[in-house]
């Protein structure tokens, strides 16, 4: 089944490496949400927080999963924390990828980031259970992520009941 995915990642630091990861996703004839140009981002952050927010969710509208895309700096970013608060709420399916292996346009790869979902937590059987151990994480170049992503997303779609 096709799936629809919402891209969650740090904009300024990881687009180089997003762009790969997203290509490979639509040369597959996947769907993914409208991916924004710097400029075109530059144009909707300049407009302040509501209309980031505004776009972020009008953006997930449809979607059934969200992909984070995991480098250096992302489990820090503001607006990852909302795509990923946004997501667990909307019971969407998640998954992390880290993509620090792959190179930017400089042909440099970066440090491995910390999980995101580790910042989270939901009370469950009166327990606090992280995110980090209800959605998995993967690596784009060690796991294989140009031929096994289909099959991540289409896990965590099941997993969220979608």
């Amino acid at each position: 089944m096709a799936r629809k995915v919402f891209f969650s990642f740090h904009y300024d630091k990881d687009s180089w490496r997003v762009g790969q990861v997203r290509n490979a996703w639509l040369i597959g004839d996947h769907e993914a949400q409208p991916f924004l140009d710097k400029a075109r981002w530059e144009e909707v952050e300049a407009k302040g927080e509501t209309a980031v927010q505004s776009w972020i969710d009008n953006a997930m509208l449809g979607t059934s999963v969200t992909v984070v895309l995991i480098g250096a700096e992302t489990a820090g970013r503001k607006w990852v924390k909302y795509e990923i608060r946004k997501s667990h709420t909307d019971d969407k399916g998640m998954i992390g990828v880290y993509i620090h292996n792959l190179k930017n346009q400089h042909q440099q790869t970066d440090s491995k980031g910390s999980n995101p979902f580790d910042n989270f937590s939901i009370e469950q059987g009166g327990q606090k259970t992280s995110l980090s151990s209800i959605y998995p994480t993967y690596d784009w170049v060690n796991d294989n992520g140009r031929l096994y992503l289909p099959d991540w997303v289409e896990k965590a779609a099941k997993a969220a009941g979608r």
